[in-house]
């Protein structure tokens, strides 16, 4: 029998959750709700979920601050839900590495659709490492990015990235010198059923180029006007 995958939900407001996990539990997700940011933290070690569901207002330490912590040392993906639809809350909830934003009051199916999708997208080659036996990796000077089991080495130390940066970055090295718009960016990583705009590659990106510095060999160039592009230098 398959493991259920977990999914962490941290929300103040008991009704919401436990609507959220009448939801997910139908569709065979195990979960657990923790009310504050406090209880959350102290249960991501025994629980070990696969998914968290973030609100930002929570009492205590806010959502904000339990996505700063929780990025410190684990790349679980993360779904801020929050009753602030300002593009400033959007953008600053991705730039502390969530993987996807949904304002309050939303649809429960969308909900799903969107846990669904981040699944799906935060492990994907899982079934081609088994099936073949080979690894999706870019190796280049002082760089070293493996789709297979999610990991960066830069200048021979492991960067954490969630896994949106990640692929993007792999994206990226892996078509060397080939300009992507950011509506290519979007449908490639986040998939077409993500609800966004062009921002949210934008803040990936400079999040990218805060964690890897150019090399005299490579770099994450912006082609003014169209998009992105790894740069390898000759």
């Amino acid at each position: 029998m398959a493991t259920k995958q977990k999914i962490l939900i941290i929300d103040d407001d008991e009704n919401i959750a436990q609507l959220i996990s009448l939801y997910l539990t139908k569709e065979c997700f195990e979960t657990l709700i923790a009310e504050d940011g406090e209880t959350a933290l102290d249960a991501l070690g025994s629980f070990d979920p696969n998914l968290i569901l973030l609100d930002l207002m929570l009492p205590g330490i806010d959502g904000y601050e339990v996505c700063r912590q929780i990025r410190k040392d684990r790349s679980t993906p993360i779904i801020m839900l929050s009753a602030k639809g300002e593009v400033f809350d959007k953008v600053l909830g991705l730039e502390l590495g969530a993987d996807d934003y949904m304002e309050k009051p939303f649809d429960s199916k969308e909900l799903v659709a969107r846990v669904k999708a981040v699944l799906r997208r935060y492990k994907p080659t899982v079934a081609t490492q088994r099936d073949t036996g080979s690894a999706k990796k870019v190796t280049l000077p002082d760089l070293e990015i493996n789709l297979t089991n999610y990991s960066v080495v830069y200048k021979g130390s492991v960067v954490e990235m969630p896994p949106k940066e990640l692929e993007l970055l792999y994206f990226l090295a892996s078509s060397p010198n080939q300009v992507f718009t950011r509506e290519q960016l979007l449908d490639q990583i986040w998939g077409y059923e993500y609800i966004g705009d062009t921002r949210t590659v934008d803040v990936h990106i400079k999040r990218l180029r805060e964690k890897i510095s150019d090399n005299p060999g490579w770099r994450l160039s912006t082609v003014w006007g169209i998009g992105y592009k790894f740069e390898v230098l000759s």
